[in-house]
């Protein structure tokens, strides 16, 4: 009986990590993006793209790493979209990421729909992605008895979207580049007058950014066995991620963290049931909550997030000073 406990509590522990790790590529990528003084409030869409693209790419290539390249320059193709409208052209940055959103769903659906008629590709068809995809066992931690197999033993894009975190927050706060693109984000105008290219800048990080959160997209596919049908793969993680930036306080590592938090609320709709049959006692309650509120509370605990973090002081906040507002070099 302990044993089964041990079990449930472990396969509750990994499904939060497999299931939301999607969450971590979106919003480490809108950070990067925001970090630039971008809003981006297209991620949805731009997971949806770098997910169709790099699923089908990487089926008919039999290459988990075609899937990432691809997927990764399909967003970064959204991005550099983006930087074209807002930060050449001046658009209003709300409105075109929300068109991106738009334009990255139909593209979704417009292909997908369309291959699907056709001949879809069926992951499991594909060896080398199936074996590119199955779990990789760290060594005497995956050992550790409750948290091993849980936090241990994952797929090479669960540790990639880890390492991105790190290696991001590590660029934005100890090396050159990244101390200039947050300038550029804080105060444009300051960075200009220093020598700093505040237009390369801002296209190179949105680009980059939007290319990540397109990784994120095909690993759902991917998790999802690429079962194409009349819902999106993506299915709101872009929303999410956007809330988690600020839940994240602009921070990738604080990202990793938050996608935890939001992943253990998230894993509650699947894992819920098992819980409270293991441990009746203390989560027997569980069991009779309606399946509409545990699909629904990712998007109340958003909300909340949301709130909560409007109230932060400024002082504490590491929202970019400049971020929504584009830059008039003619104003400066």
């Amino acid at each position: 009986m302990e044993m089964d406990k041990l079990s449930v509590v472990t396969s509750f522990l990994h499904n939060i990590v497999v299931y939301n790790i999607p969450l971590l590529y979106g919003t480490a990528g809108e950070i990067l993006v925001e970090k630039s003084g971008s809003l981006n409030l297209g991620v949805e869409g731009i997971m949806a793209v770098g997910a169709i693209f790099g699923y089908i790419c990487g089926c008919y290539a039999n290459s988990l790493l075609v899937g990432i390249a691809v997927a990764f320059l399909a967003g970064a193709l959204c991005g550099l979209l983006f930087s074209v409208l807002t930060v050449t052209l001046q658009a209003n940055q709300n409105i075109t990421g929300l068109t991106l959103t738009t334009f990255g769903l139909g593209v979704y659906f417009f292909v997908g729909n369309g291959l699907k008629a056709s001949g879809w590709p069926v992951m499991g068809n594909f060896s080398n992605i199936m074996a590119g995809f199955s779990n990789v066992a760290i060594p005497g931690l995956s050992k550790i008895p409750l948290l091993g197999h849980g936090l241990f033993n994952h797929n090479v894009l669960v540790y990639l979207g880890i390492a991105i975190a790190v290696a991001m927050w590590w660029y934005l706060n100890k090396t050159t580049p990244g101390l200039r693109l947050r300038a550029v984000g804080e105060n444009p105008a300051a960075a200009d007058s220093v020598g700093i290219n505040v237009t390369w800048t801002k296209y190179l990080h949105i680009c980059i950014g939007c290319g990540i959160m397109g990784i994120g997209g095909y690993y759902m596919g991917l998790n999802m066995s690429g079962s194409f049908n009349s819902n999106c793969w993506i299915n709101g993680y872009g929303w999410i991620a956007v809330a988690l930036v600020i839940f994240a306080n602009w921070n990738p590592a604080m990202a990793i963290l938050g996608t935890f938090v939001f992943g253990f609320f998230n894993t509650l709709r699947v894992s819920g049931s098992s819980l409270a049959a293991a441990f009746p006692s203390v989560l027997g309650f569980l069991g009779d909550i309606p399946t509409q509120l545990y699909q629904a509370l990712p998007f109340i605990i958003t909300a909340i997030v949301l709130v909560v973090t409007s109230i932060r002081s400024r002082k504490s906040s590491g929202l970019p000073a400049a971020l929504g507002i584009n830059y008039f070099r003619e104003e400066r």
